[in-house]
């Protein structure tokens, strides 16, 4: 068994239990490979491994990992932040996109995603932790955003995404993640999708709703951001 296989097989393990630590469907959490600054060759391994969905915050290096892996059937998801003028390359090569945080935004993927496609899907970004460094729209401007998102032709709002500020707290954990889960149920427009976790507070993550987890280093080790 390969590393990255290995790693897989210790990750899923860690999300089976910690659903039926909360008496969660383990069906209803998906794990989404965050390959970035990773090469093909990884992303191949964890393919093989069983995983089908990856994330990726540069649009570049996403792009050329694509025409490298075209003959596997894969989901691409966008995670990282979006400027205006990368916009028609992730509505068009990606089925997802966790990281919306303005209309600008969300408006352009609309326009750009090609007829032929399934709607994309959509995450509100929001910065829950109110860090000055992180992405994402204030839980205050929530509502109106989503509400204009949905609107719109050619997306799916499907959930929220949150990257709370690290804590090895399992309390502090725990709070923020809960407060991701009642910002998206005060919506009340029954959105299925909590993107939420790593590789440090996945329990956590689980445990106050998640449906997606995000993990890049405990499936493909640590990054070299040299490679990015």
């Amino acid at each position: 068994m390969s590393t990255i296989a290995g790693n897989i097989a210790q990750v899923e393990a860690r999300i089976r239990a910690a659903a039926l630590a909360v008496q969660r469907d383990v069906t209803s959490i998906h794990l989404l490979a965050v390959s970035k600054t990773k090469p093909a060759g990884a992303l191949r391994e964890a393919h093989a491994a069983g995983i089908r969905d990856f994330g990726e915050n540069y649009l570049q290096e996403a792009r050329t990992k694509q025409v490298e892996l075209a003959d596997l059937p894969l989901c691409w998801h966008f995670i990282g932040p979006i400027q205006s003028n990368k916009t028609r390359d992730i509505a068009e090569h990606f089925a997802w996109v966790h990281s919306v945080d303005r209309l600008k935004i969300a408006q352009r993927l609309s326009e750009q995603r090609p007829a032929d496609l399934p709607p994309l899907n959509i995450c509100i970004q929001v910065n829950v932790s109110g860090e000055a460094s992180k992405s994402g729209c204030t839980p205050t401007d929530l509502p109106a955003l989503a509400a204009a998102i949905s609107a719109l032709p050619r997306l799916k709002l499907r959930g929220l995404m949150a990257i709370p500020e690290p804590t090895e707290d399992r309390a502090e954990q725990d709070a923020a993640f809960a407060a991701v889960r009642t910002l998206q149920e005060s919506l009340n427009m029954g959105l299925d999708t909590l993107s939420m976790g790593m590789s440090h507070d996945l329990e956590s993550a689980i445990a106050q709703g998640a449906t997606w987890v995000r993990i890049g280093t405990a499936l493909f080790g640590a990054r070299d951001y040299g490679q990015a």
